[in-house]
């Protein structure tokens, strides 16, 4: 009796300090919303990649779909979750000028014609002079513009911006008012479809400078550099999985490109306009590079102008932004930090 009585009260402490230790187990939610370079996201977890990775380094990892973009770095910057994917201005603006320490931990695509300027009434961006221009302001596509207009020697004070909704753009276009819009993909490709639509300007012509990033916060993974370790891991192992007309390759973008939305065809249309950084060495190129600096600079100065850093903010440099060539802004203030630690790791094949 006294056995037996032993026997299941040792059982009973063997199964609350397994499950103390199943419960004690790091766990991680991060955020995306779809984007031809973010939805590798959502396959990895409906394929099973993260759970392989994160498994590896003990610990569990969830990616949740957020349905309005802007929200999902809303959210993520007011701490719901530990990382989210978004594009190197919004980070900026966004997190980081709110005071979230950031890491953007993997570029993994920059913009290469996903973004563009269409008109019907303008043979070129200086012939745009005086004409109103429909897109979302503050965003990327205002960003664009402003480069747009900058190469043509022109500037914002040249043209009329007039805000419109994204889910608007297209149905706008159609309209006999709204002769030139800025968007992005699969927006930009319907709207293209507009007779009489042209095509004057795109992130094609400004290589580099629209980055599409996954930013994690930067406390939760210097005390858990796993988790940056995981999430390398099972990106490149994605990208891998997807390249090439194998079989296994098309399933995984047909997935992807049905989760956006769209078919293989459609998706693989996006992907063109999309620079993807395939490998670790290529993103480890980039990412080193002095470009980077530069082109932060750049999104600052932007930034700066439209007043996204803050009604406080003093000067473009508030915000101390940190990259592999060094810093620019503040660097007694760097809460935007472009690590290549982990794609480092991984192209040294040592994840």
């Amino acid at each position: 009796m006294f056995k037996a009585c032993h026997k299941a009260i040792l059982l009973a402490a063997l199964v609350l300090f397994s499950a103390t230790a199943v419960a004690a187990k790091p766990a991680f939610k991060l955020c995306w919303s779809i984007y031809a370079g973010w939805m590798p996201w959502d396959y990895a977890q409906q394929s099973g990649i993260i759970k392989k990775w994160a498994d590896k380094y003990n610990i569990d990892i969830q990616f949740v779909q957020v349905n309005d973009y802007i929200e999902s770095v809303n959210q993520y910057t007011a701490g719901g979750f530990d990382g989210c994917t978004m594009t190197n201005m919004d980070a900026l603006t966004l997190p980081a000028s709110g005071g979230v320490d950031s890491t953007a931990l993997i570029i993994g695509d920059y913009s290469n014609g996903n973004d563009g300027i269409l008109t019907k009434s303008a043979d070129s961006v200086a012939a745009l002079k005086g004409q109103p221009v429909n897109l979302v302001e503050l965003s990327v596509s205002h960003y664009l513009l402003a480069r747009a207009l900058e190469n043509a020697g022109l500037s914002e004070k040249d043209i009329k911006v007039v805000n419109t909704a994204d889910a608007d753009l297209v149905s706008a276009f159609t309209t006999p008012d709204v002769k030139t819009i800025v968007t992005w993909n699969p927006l930009l490709a319907e709207a293209q479809k507009q007779p009489g639509a042209k095509t004057l300007f795109t992130s094609a012509q400004i290589p580099g400078e629209i980055l599409d990033l996954l930013v994690v916060n930067t406390v939760t993974l210097k005390k858990h550099p796993e988790l940056g370790k995981a999430l390398t891991g099972a990106w490149f192992e994605t990208l891998k999985t997807m390249q090439g007309d194998g079989e296994t390759a098309k399933a995984a973008r047909t997935q992807m490109g049905e989760a956006a939305g769209t078919n293989l065809a459609g998706f693989d249309a996006q992907l063109a306009a999309t620079h993807l950084f395939t490998t670790p060495q290529l993103a480890l190129a980039f990412t080193s590079s002095p470009q980077l600096k530069t082109t932060m600079q750049k999104v600052a100065e932007f930034s700066f102008n439209h007043g996204l850093l803050g009604e406080a903010a003093p000067s473009a440099d508030v915000v101390g932004i940190e990259t592999p060539a060094g810093v620019w802004g503040d660097s007694q203030n760097v809460k935007l930090r472009f690590s290549d630690e982990f794609v480092r790791l991984a192209a040294n094949n040592q994840l």
